[in-house]
């Protein structure tokens, strides 16, 4: 019987996903102005990010994030950052604006941060002795982990970066980073730590809360650099 050409060609192995090159994930984070919305948009933004915490020079309304958030074309998500936030005021926004993730940035339970019905993500602090890996069994039920710098009394947005050490490799790949991240270092903490994700905000303003257009464009050109190295 004649041999099928095709079950005669060689079969090559499963390729291995591990060496495939991962694009990373960028979220803008703060936006305040339609203008900056736009901006991180045309740059390549997978989401951005507005902050429901009043004492922030980045804070919006929920009416303010609601019309940035109809600037926003499919697959690029909107992610609301709360602070402590009373479940009230969480629900009242969550009734204004159509927000996909929620982020969490201040010192929730798991009970709480699970309360609300949409996916969310946990910022954890990066505190002297703080445990990441303990931190993500005990937020077991959040999309991922967002890793920041410790500034008592600040929330986050520091301007600060953490040591990279810290993260435990077993980990990176699932956690978003954050902390101190801007054009400049934004290529060698992909090629470093290798995360999902990256989390900017002040790195890329003129004055907080006012986006620098300029900046946005090339931090994104930094987070293709450095995914071409990872």
């Amino acid at each position: 019987m004649p041999t099928d050409p095709i079950d005669s060609q060689p079969t090559d192995p499963a390729p291995d996903r591990s060496s495939r090159m991962a694009r990373t994930r960028v979220k803008i984070c703060g936006l305040t102005r339609e203008s900056d919305v736009d901006a991180a948009v045309a740059a390549g933004a997978d989401a951005v990010g507005f902050v429901f915490h009043p004492p922030s020079p980045r804070a919006v309304t929920p009416e303010q994030a609601r019309r940035l958030c109809e600037r926003l074309p499919p697959f690029v998500s909107a992610v609301g950052l709360f602070v402590d936030a009373a479940p009230a005021t969480i629900r009242a926004t969550l009734d204004q604006v159509p927000l996909d993730l929620l982020q969490f940035h201040g010192d929730e339970a798991p009970a709480h941060c699970a309360s609300f019905g949409r996916r969310w993500i946990k910022a954890i602090r990066m505190r002297p002795g703080i445990d990441p890996m303990a931190e993500r069994a005990r937020f077991a039920g959040a999309a991922g982990l967002l890793l920041d710098t410790f500034e008592p009394g600040r929330a986050g947005g520091t301007g600060q970066r953490f040591d990279w050490e810290r993260i435990p490799p077993e980990l990176a790949a699932s956690i978003v980073l954050a902390g101190g991240l801007d054009p400049s270092n934004v290529a060698e903490a992909i090629e470093r730590v290798r995360p999902y994700g990256v989390d900017v905000s002040g790195g890329v303003e003129s004055a907080r809360g006012i986006k620098d257009h300029a900046r946005i464009f090339a931090f994104m050109q930094g987070v293709n650099d450095g995914d071409k190295r990872r």
